[in-house]
């Protein structure tokens, strides 16, 4: 994958749980109710993000293009 190609999938997949965390976007998930494993869906909403946002992290380590570079050296 060449690092132009990278960079867009980078700034795609981390921009778009951000937008979801921000105004006007979270108000998809600002709800009191209903309760998810006792927390309100506000919250819940919030840890679900970044958990995604954590696994996207790790799939873009993977197969980023300078990793093998770096190891290399």
């Amino acid at each position: 994958m060449s690092k132009s190609k990278f960079t867009t999938l980078y700034c795609i997949s981390l921009g778009i749980p951000f937008l979801l965390l921000i105004f006007p976007f979270f108000s998809l998930g600002n709800r009191a109710t209903p309760v998810v494993m006792g927390l309100p869906f506000s919250v819940f909403w919030v840890i679900l993000w970044i958990i995604i946002t954590f696994l996207i992290v790790l799939a873009l380590y993977r197969i980023d293009p300078d990793k093998d570079e770096e190891e290399a050296n």
